[in-house]
Formats: C-alpha cells, structure tokens, sequence
C-alpha cells in the first residue's frame, strides 16, 4: 500500500466555522478575515472559511478573500453531501461551494447508519450515492476535494462494514483525503489508533490509489488532544483542530496544543519552524477578536503556563529551567513567570525583582523584610499573583524607591438612583469628592459617575491631571470584585482587583477591606501611582539616552 512517509502532518484549522459554533462565539465578518490573515502569517496550510451558502456571512467571506488573498494557505469551503433525491449538479448549496471559488473543497458524509435512517431519513444505499455524486461533480468541476466521515467511529462501532462502505464510496469518487471524525467526543486514544490501523488494512483493494488520512476530533471526553496524537502515531497526516480549542459543547481540539506536541516532541513539521515562537501571540490575538477571555492555565500559551510558584520550584528553575519546564517558554512565544504569594520564599522575590530591574542580594534585610510584608497581606487576603504592579510597589517602598506622587487626605461617595425607566431598569448615579495633596497642595475635587468607582476615578484623576497630563492617557480597563469571607454577609472582606492601561502597557493592581469602596480606592490610587511610575521611568530612560 503506497504510504506518505514524509514527516509533514498537514495542519487544517477549522475555527472560522467549527470553533465559530461555541455557545457564546459570534465572529464578524471582519473578525473572520482578520483571523484567516493571522493563520495565514502563522503558516497554517488549510484553513476552513465556512459554510458558504449556508448563511450570507460565509458567502461575504469568500468575496472577501478573493479581493484579500492569503499568502500561502489554502482555503477551503466546506459543505455536506447533496441532498436525499435530488442530483449534486441541481443542489444549490453545492452551487454556493463552487461559487466560493476555492480549490479544495471539504465535504461530510454520514458514517453511521443510525443518522442516516434517523437524520437524513432516507437508505444506506441512497447516502452511498449522495457520496459519491457529490464528490465525483465537484472533481468534474475541478475542485480537489477532502472527505470528512463525519461520526466515523461511532458508525465504525455499530456497523463496521457499512462505515467501510462509506469509505470506498469516496475514494472511488475521488477523494483525496479521508478523514475519522469523532462528532461526538466519545473515542478514547487506544480506540483511535486501533480504529485507523484496522480501516488501513481492510481495504486492501484500494492499494495504490489509498487517500491520505487525517483525524478531527471533539473534546467531550478530554481527550481531543490525545486522540489527534493517537491518529497520527496511527499514520493520519492531516490535523484537524481550532486555536484554543474552541468549538461547540466542549470544544475541538486545541491546535496551540498540537503543534507544539507534534512539532517539538514528536518531530513532525506543521509550520515553519521560525513561525512557532508566534503561537502565543497568535492564540491571544483570536481569543481577543472572539471577545473571550484567554484561558491563562492553557498548555503551552496560557499565562500560567510556565509560572512558577513554590519556592523549591523556584529555586530549582533559577538554577535550571528544565527541573520544572518541559519546554523552553520561548519556542512558542511565551515566557517564564515567577509569581508571588504567601508560598514564596526568597528565590521567587529575588527572581521577581530581576523582573522589574531590581537586583537585590539575598543578604539584604529587605529580601526578608519584603517576604514578611508579603506573607502578612495575603493573610489578610490581598492577592499579588495577578497584581504585579501592587507587588512592585510594595517592594519598592521596602527598598525606598519608591515616588510619592500624591497623598491621599479622604474621600467621600454618594450614591443614588435617578431614574427608572419603563421597563424597571434604573439608573444609577454616583458623586465622588476626594481630597489629595501634590507638592504640599491640597486639592479638592467632585466628579459624578454611573457607580461609586468610576465617581471615585474620575474624580481622583480629575485632581491630578492639572500636575501629570499623562493621567489622560489612563484607563480603567477590567474590575473583578471577589468575596473572601461569604459567611460573614454584608461584613464580609472584599478583594478588588483593577486593571489599567496607558494604551501600550497594562498592570493590575488589588486592594482589600470589608469596604468595598475602601477595596476599590486601593486599587485604583495604586494603578494611577503605577501608571505614574512607569512614565517617570520611561521620560528618564528617554532623558539619558
């Protein structure tokens, strides 16, 4: 049987239109195109565009595509099987496909005799030749053409020489790749590899003209991931998967984990080596056009992916990444953190100064002083693994470096409802008045607000901004509210973490009280004090040079 022994595993990326299906996930027209271009960049071969035909966005896209060519991807439309006794040259969802104008096209059959009879209501024997006009009408017409068996192993459990039917069907018509979808996320790892060698050696009439394999694999058994591995240790070379993983239910397989596994460990190319240090960039970038948070314990990409926070684990990294990471962070584009809390000890504050510029030797009575400090606020339940910046702050002012730009004096806040409109949703209303120093110069000021924090950032930057014009530049950009203490209801402690942002940078800043206003004014006086700093550091770099 003639076998394609070379080491390239074809990535095909689905998340235009199978990732696109999470519950939650609505991507643009523009979303899509931007998406594509990034795939493009990041050397993913194939790429599916949509369903075209199936809805106006897809057909859009296509357009789109042919006005914005990629570089080198290929782009394919994806559609089913004409329709239950009709002819594929009168279906007119077969007629969108052409008019995508693609080169490849992707279609799927059904596999298991259970969606025929039950979905498509219609005969094995009919679904057989929905296959093969399908595929033959569209190699008439010049397309090139990638079968998905969709259901495959299910089908394959149920009704063995049926599902093998399926397959012959397409690779006579002239399929040119076959591939095993697990639909339903149900299939196990030892059942995949298991499954493809067993296909491979009962077909054997098909030797010499036998497609190449590929795998597409769901993830409502956890193992979408394992299960493309197992595929291609099986001899699939075609990955199918999204970034991130998304997809509908439980999503697909995460290609930020693929390629990484296939490319680094088991040696296989997926894209261009110089390309894989973008991975993390490119995993956020499509979370951030998805509107979706990034998951930051993801494999390989997340932010938490290479943190390290134990103090042996530290110590150990410091003196040798590979005690505690199984790649080097910087092949798929992320880096090593060292993050902060009440289970550090001195390797992680020394390690975490250097990431701030700060060399301090563990000699030093600050080290101690500022692990101590550290201990005592997350005991009162401050939390700095995210708030690095309040980290940094705390260690500076340990250290004596740190600025005062500004003095708190007090702060009042009055809340209230002005409105109610027809439908019950009221309007509320926040007037903040806050009293600072700058320079021995009490200020006072009130600014209004939709709620008692924004009221209090307004008016804490509406004091400032008369001595550091940068403040303009400033913007709250998240506020996350956590109660510590449930049991205790409305005495409860609260912790409030802020994120801010310059337009370039971003830093996080936590505040902490049975106040939540008390929390929230931390966090925000310390994001602005951050903000600060790092604009002085930036005019005085810019100074020297």
């Amino acid at each position: 049987m003639t076998r394609n022994t070379s080491n390239q595993i074809w990535i095909y990326d689905t998340t235009l239109r199978d990732g696109a299906q999470r519950e939650g996930l609505c991507l643009s027209l523009e979303d899509k195109l931007r998406i594509a271009h990034q795939l493009d960049e990041l050397g993913v071969p194939f790429i599916e565009g949509g369903w075209p035909g199936a809805n106006p966005k897809d057909v859009q896209f296509f357009w789109k595509l042919q006005e914005q060519p990629l570089r080198q991807a290929e782009v394919t439309a994806f559609c089913s099987t004409r329709r239950p006794g009709t002819t594929a040259a009168e279906d007119s969802l077969l007629q969108a496909i052409l008019a995508a104008g693609t080169r490849w096209v992707t279609i799927f059959g059904k596999s298991w005799d259970l969606h025929v009879t039950e979905s498509l209501k219609t005969s094995l024997e009919e679904n057989l030749a929905m296959i093969r006009d399908t595929i033959e009408y569209l190699r008439s017409q010049g397309r090139r053409v990638i079968y998905d068996a969709e259901h495959w192993f299910d089908g394959y459990k149920h009704n063995r020489e049926y599902a093998l039917q399926t397959l012959k069907t397409a690779v006579v018509a002239g399929a040119e790749w076959l591939v095993f979808c697990d639909t339903n996320g149900g299939t196990l790892p030892s059942e995949i590899s298991a499954n493809i060698r067993e296909v491979v050696a009962a077909l054997p009439e098909l030797e010499g003209d036998f497609p190449q394999m590929g795998i597409h694999t769901h993830n409502d058994s956890d193992t979408a991931v394992a299960n493309a591995l197992a595929g291609v240790l099986a001899g699939v070379r075609m990955v199918q998967g999204t970034m991130n993983g998304y997809g509908e239910r439980c999503g697909n397989a995460n290609l930020c984990s693929l390629i990484p596994n296939l490319q680094l460990k088991l040696d296989y190319e997926c894209i261009p080596e110089e390309n894989l240090g973008k991975l993390t960039q490119v995993s956020r970038f499509v979370s951030e056009v998805a509107n979706l948070a990034p998951d930051e314990h993801a494999p390989f990409v997340g932010l938490s992916a290479f943190a390290h926070k134990g103090g042996i684990h530290v110590s150990a990294v410091e003196r040798n990444p590979l005690t505690y990471e199984h790649i080097q962070p910087e092949e798929v584009g992320n880096r090593r953190r060292i993050v902060i809390s009440d289970q550090a000890g001195l390797s992680n504050v020394l390690a975490k100064a250097r990431t701030f510029g700060i060399e301090l030797d563990k000699q030093n009575p600050a080290c101690r002083q500022i692990l101590e400090r550290l201990k005592v606020l997350e005991n009162q339940g401050y939390q700095f693994e995210a708030a690095e910046a309040s980290f940094e702050l705390l260690m500076r002012e340990a250290l004596g470096q740190r600025q005062k730009f500004f003095e708190l004096k007090g702060f009042q806040v009055h809340c209230d409802i002005v409105a109610c409109d027809t439908d019950s949703s009221c309007v509320p209303y926040a007037l903040a008045t806050i009293k600072v120093s700058v320079n021995n110069q009490d200020i006072l000021e009130a600014a209004e607000g939709n709620g008692p924090v924004a009221a209090l950032d307004a008016a804490l930057r509406k004091a400032l901004v008369k001595f550091y014009p940068v403040i303009a530049d400033f913007e709250l950009t998240d506020y996350k509210v956590r109660i510590l203490d449930g049991n205790t209801g409305t005495a409860a402690k609260t912790r409030v973490l802020i994120e801010s942002s310059n337009g370039l940078q971003r830093w996080m800043t936590v505040g902490v009280s049975t106040n939540i206003l008390e929390a929230s004014y931390q966090a925000v006086v310390e994001g602005l004090e951050y903000g600060l700093m790092l604009h002085s550091s930036a005019k005085a770099a810019l100074t020297s040079s």
